[in-house]
């Protein structure tokens, strides 16, 4: 019995092992032709390390074009962004969770009915509202749009679900207001799923590329996603200055996730269980 448990953990090893290693070699090959010139990237066989690591791909595209404003904005769309769903998610989240009130499970359902709408269903109402609104081509109309997630009132519903309702009700008597138990007390256990959902909408926002494509239009306010799809037009033989740009564009994101990677899994464990 034990040699058989053995045995299958090993072949579950050698699986993850085998599907980690196809995912990473695109990665693998991306980094190492951003260093190459053309005729070196598809050079065969594949010569994994650069015989002379040229940086000037990277110059290009720190350089020649505007990547920084555009590493900026995305930047600031995303940190922005990602701190105004906190706020406005896990305020509803704790009415949804901790609050009575008449109608509150309706009306929670209705705002999980709000994930099963295609956004495309909806594209064309918001594009005319922020036309009315004057937000087309500034920033403004994409934070406004992003500010609050369903999904994130969701998964913090869920995650302080698993907090006591003692410990709200002691509060209450010993006098806190109901903006102080939330922020007090369950905020400060609530760190998994605010983790969790920092890093999938910083995600999110990073990557978005229909929004910054349909409400910008100025050259100066452009986002990474933006950018890259456009200078791959300006840069289609230079798949090396490309590939720079690519990996320059994943670095944050592969960053967030190394240094919080527990957070997404014990934050999803809570969503799926709890409730």
């Amino acid at each position: 019995m034990i040699n058989a448990k053995k045995i299958y953990t090993t072949v579950i090893f050698i699986i993850c092992v085998f599907v980690a290693f196809v995912m990473l070699v695109p990665f693998v090959w991306m980094l190492s032709a951003s260093f190459k010139l053309n005729t070196e990237i598809f050079a065969y066989p594949v010569r994994w390390i650069p015989e002379v690591i040229r940086p000037d791909n990277y110059r290009t595209v720190w350089i020649d074009i505007d990547f920084p404003v555009y590493f900026f904005n995305t930047a600031k769309l995303a940190v922005i962004i990602t701190v105004l769903q906190l706020f406005t998610c896990s305020l509803a989240a704790f009415s949804f969770s901790k609050l009575k009130f008449p109608g509150r499970d309706k009306i929670f359902l209705g705002y999980l009915a709000t994930m099963m709408v295609p956004w495309h269903a909806i594209m064309i109402p918001q594009f005319i509202i922020v036309k009315g609104l004057n937000l087309y081509n500034t920033h403004m109309s994409l934070i406004v749009l992003q500010a609050f997630s369903a999904f994130g009132v969701f998964l913090l519903r869920q995650n302080m679900l698993s907090i006591p309702d003692s410990l709200h009700e002691a509060a209450k008597i010993d006098g806190c207001s109901t903006f102080r138990v939330y922020w007090n007390i369950i905020i400060p256990l609530s760190k998994t799923g605010l983790a969790t959902l920092s890093i999938l909408t910083f995600n999110s926002i990073w990557n978005d590329y229909m929004g910054p494509m349909i409400y910008l239009d100025s050259n100066r306010l452009r986002t990474i996603q933006i950018a890259l799809a456009s200078f791959r037009e300006q840069y289609s033989a230079n798949y090396g200055a490309i590939m720079a740009g690519t990996v320059c564009s994943i670095i944050p994101i592969v960053i967030v996730y190394v240094a919080a990677q527990k957070y997404i899994v014990e934050g999803i464990a809570y969503a799926g269980v709890k409730g």
